[in-house]
């Protein structure tokens, strides 16, 4: 009977693919017959006919839920719950969201607010779930992992997961560097059919190489807004541990998470601390770890389809070649210190809300080649300090001038150039494969 009642809605929709109404009973049968990916496809189809039904969305965002598909559920469902008067049924399907990823004490404010103002709502097994889950004292936000000591002795170490609200707008330049990661990762997330219809998968690896305060960290949080993805920054400490076996542990922790919060954006911050070469390594537990790290990223025994991730090293000369391997870090991009707009950008942002005369950036910028964005940042602290000391004695806040900006350089140097000095030696003569050759390009040399 089942089969058969499925067999002539479709058979009706053939016939008639713009009704609605039959659309929607046949995607809340589906939903109640847990065909949840089958549920999933009849959604979308009637969304693209009413793309504004908030019905409709719900039943998508409940259908991402019983599959686990926790990201993709938050960000449809969260836009649902922003508006004036949301439908009770957005909170509850918010609430099972937000307990599937892992924040029990939110769930239970989504949950309360469905059974307030629909008491016919209340669901015993998933009030017992989420209380049971808010008693264990879980952070929301967090991911607990435990290191290894005795249990009584152990207060876990922590990984937050944001939603970043920047985007590539926020970011000065880069314009080739944000084409490359338009390809490897935002135009998967927005047209995933086209690329599954080349075989291609929906995620992989970017390693972003380059000096130091160039706006590496800045541009993964960007990417992930750019998708609405979750972001998971990682660094070396949320890793290591001295307990033998819990950093592999840890490792495993994040990206399960990562996994179950797709789309998800996973950062690691100076990746070369974690996957050093293991020809340099005396120690098994480091060659242990990296084996690690490179089967998370080869996805074979997880599926990696819908995180994104993304390193940034300063040395990409001491990580381990394997992590170059195609379906690992595939994609190698050079992010320079930023060009003339971008440097002019930057200066804008940070001297935004402070006390500024008639300034001619333009001057500034063309003097201020190879400073990376945390210098152009300590060029403006350094001005600051300056014009306080003057404010103070005259009494009165003063304007920043263009002059302020032009003393405050003689007293600052870029730090970029002992990292390029060391860079040169390896893209001179290290440099086989042609891995450095953008470095060559931005030095102007020919090999």
């Amino acid at each position: 009977m089942e089969f058969d009642e499925l067999n002539q809605l479709r058979e009706a929709l053939k016939s008639s693919p713009d009704n609605l109404p039959l659309r929607k009973y046949l995607a809340s049968l589906l939903l109640k017959k847990e065909r949840w990916e089958e549920a999933e496809l009849e959604y979308k189809e009637a969304l693209k006919y009413s793309p504004d039904d908030l019905e409709l969305q719900i039943g998508l965002a409940n259908a991402f839920q019983a599959q686990e598909k926790t990201g993709l559920g938050l960000v449809l469902i969260e836009e649902i719950v922003q508006k004036s008067a949301p439908p009770p049924t957005a909170w509850l399907v918010y609430a099972k969201l937000l307990l599937q990823s892992g924040q029990a004490r939110d769930a239970r404010d989504a949950y309360e607010n469905a059974i307030a103002l629909d008491p016919k709502l209340k669901d015993a097994y998933l009030e017992s779930d989420i209380n049971l889950k808010a008693s264990k004292n879980q952070e929301p936000e967090k991911i607990k992992m435990f290191s290894g000591a005795p249990e009584e002795n152990d207060t876990g170490t922590s990984v937050d997961i944001e939603r970043p609200n920047i985007n590539f707008d926020d970011v000065g330049g880069m314009q080739d560097v944000k084409e490359e990661i338009r390809m490897k990762i935002i135009h998967p997330i927005q047209h995933p059919d086209l690329y599954k219809a080349y075989g291609k998968k929906i995620g992989g690896g970017i390693l972003l190489y380059g000096p130091p305060g160039c706006g590496k960290t800045h541009l993964a949080r960007a990417t992930a807004g750019q998708v609405n993805a979750n972001f998971i920054p990682v660094g070396i400490s949320d890793i290591l541990d001295m307990y033998i076996g819990q950093s592999e542990r840890n490792l495993h922790a994040i990206f399960q998470k990562a996994r179950s919060m797709k789309p998800c954006v996973l950062f690691f911050d100076e990746v070369d601390a974690l996957g050093a070469s293991r020809t340099d390594m005396r120690s098994s537990d480091g060659r242990r770890l990296i084996n690690q790290f490179l089967d998370e990223l080869d996805g074979v025994r997880y599926d990696n389809d819908g995180v994104l991730i993304l390193a940034a090293t300063n040395a990409p000369w001491h990580l381990d070649p394997a992590f170059r391997r195609p379906g690992r870090f595939d994609r190698i991009i050079f992010i320079p210190p930023p060009d003339e707009s971008a440097r002019e950008a930057i200066l804008e942002l940070k001297l935004k809300g402070k006390p500024v005369g008639q300034l001619k950036l333009d001057k500034i910028r063309k003097k201020t080649k190879d400073f990376s964005g945390a210098d152009l940042e300590a060029i403006i602290d350094i001005a600051v300090e300056a014009k306080l000391e003057e404010s103070i004695r005259k009494g009165g806040a003063l304007p920043i001038e263009t002059r302020d900006l032009e003393q405050a350089l003689k007293k600052h140097r870029p730090t970029t150039k002992e990292w390029f000095n060391t860079a040169k030696n390896y893209a001179l003569f290290a440099n086989e494969s042609g891995l450095y050759d953008d470095i060559l390009a931005y030095l102007n040399i020919k090999k």
